[in-house]
């Protein structure tokens, strides 16, 4: 299922990769990976046609700091992503603005000095909370409150889970953010000791905490990853891994809430560090890839009838791996898979051609800045497959913000539709297959 393309990459270096985000950094149009490294200088890989090389500036390397995980989101509305990057130690995150004369650390501006909080980061995703294109940073904690990290007008950045009432301290593993429980997306955090949390999107900016009602809080669990899955009926689920305990497949009923549908072979524990989800083989269903320590990799695909356990070739025994970036580095339609893997080297994996049709779609806010958060629903061969542009993983990394659908031997697609985060739609009828559409939010 998986081609290994590592020679791809360029030599190894000395650091400890731990950290995966795909974003257009350098604003030329094209998806660099960003690793994030825990003992040396941080990574960034760029596209040259043949291979991958490392491009990235010293501000960037940011070699003096042990980092953990980045996530790049448009926080300011100038139309280019912003990279926060989670460091260890509290008072060493970075928050990197592009600008016409190099990168600058809007953390370390004036004004900035109330958004360090006490408590280091464990996890953070991107979220526009109120679909304006401006983005907040939300940050998990491992003993700490929430917090949510935006930039006012008046400048600087401030934390606002105090005022909007989400500061409830948690001991966060993973974020993950999808219409979970209204049709826009919500926010859920995944706990590692406790019950997790699921706020609710009121669409006004605001939240409302619903776990215990949906049937997602799992008190007994102690969580370590989430990721979001299409199951299959237009709507969007989690898988959920657990640490001494059986991993999770929630699935949403017609009533709301929420029921666990994971199979005997994929609830079955073990050490699992985080999970991903794509469809790499462009069949139309997606496959969920399940990364252990010290033990086998698991790949299980959806099909019409459920889950089924696959095997995945050489990745089942790659080892170590700490976080994934999914992209399609070179513009064919088939999904790469990049591995940071700790101690090891990174490694590159690639979907096999197969011939099958797919689509991508890549919504826009009305900056021109990635929507990350945009749910796309496609309809083709009688089929509906949902996916939501990526916030970021939590305690992983972010995929690239496309949605990305397999087709395959169905080349006929009926419509897209696209919602983005304030609930703005656009449909486009009849799309052409084996095609990358940018699509602009309406009116801009």
């Amino acid at each position: 299922m998986f081609l290994d393309r590592s020679h791809l990459l360029p030599p190894r270096s000395f650091a400890k990769l731990v950290g995966a985000t795909v974003a257009d950094l350098d604003g030329d149009g094209q998806f660099e990976i960003f690793l994030a490294s825990a003992n040396g200088p941080n990574r960034l890989l760029k596209w040259t046609g043949t291979g991958l090389r490392d491009v990235a500036p010293p501000v960037l390397a940011d070699a003096d700091r042990d980092g953990r995980v980045a996530v790049a989101a448009d926080c300011d509305g100038d139309g280019r992503e912003e990279l926060y990057l989670l460091n260890e130690g509290s008072d060493a995150d970075r928050l990197f603005d592009p600008r016409p004369d190099g990168w600058s650390d809007l953390l370390a501006a004036p004004g900035s000095s109330a958004a360090r909080g006490p408590h280091p980061g464990r996890a953070v995703a991107a979220f526009d909370r109120r679909g304006h294109g401006r983005y907040a940073f939300v940050l998990a904690t491992n003993d700490g409150p929430l917090r949510l990290l935006e930039c006012p007008d008046a400048g600087g950045i401030a934390d606002l889970a105090p005022a909007l009432g989400i500061d409830r301290p948690v001991a966060g593993a993973a974020i993950a953010l999808a219409p979970l429980a209204s049709s826009r997306c919500d926010l859920f955090l995944a706990a590692a000791r406790g019950s997790n949390a699921l706020f609710r999107n009121t669409g006004l900016g605001t939240f409302l905490e619903v776990a215990v009602e949906h049937g997602l809080a799992d008190a007994a669990e102690l969580s370590v990853a989430a990721t979001v899955v299409d199951d299959g009926d237009g709507a969007s689920g989690l898988a959920v891994l657990n640490a001494d305990g059986p991993h999770r497949l929630f699935l949403r009923r017609d009533d709301g809430t929420y029921r666990d549908a994971a199979t005997p072979a994929m609830a079955l524990p073990g050490d699992a560090r985080f999970a991903v989800v794509a469809d790499f083989d462009n069949d139309g269903y997606e496959e969920l890839l399940v990364f252990h320590r010290g033990e086998a990799n698991r790949c299980f695909r959806r099909t019409d009838t459920g889950w089924s356990v696959i095997d995945p070739g050489p990745l089942a025994a790659e080892p170590g791996a700490c976080a994934a970036a999914i992209l399609d580095i070179d513009r064919d339609g088939i999904l790469e898979l990049v591995l940071a893997n700790g101690t090891a080297a990174p490694t590159l994996w690639k979907g096999i051609a197969n011939g099958n049709a797919w689509l991508r779609v890549r919504p826009l806010t009305r900056f021109g800045a990635p929507a990350r958060g945009a749910i796309v629903r496609l309809l083709a061969g009688g089929r509906r497959q949902q996916r939501v542009v990526c916030c970021g993983n939590g305690s992983t990394g972010q995929m690239e913000p496309v949605a990305h659908f397999g087709l395959g031997t169905c080349e006929r697609i009926d419509h897209v539709q696209v919602t983005w985060p304030d609930g703005t739609m656009a449909r486009i009828e009849v799309p052409v297959a084996c095609s990358t559409i940018d699509l602009r939010y309406p009116g801009t």
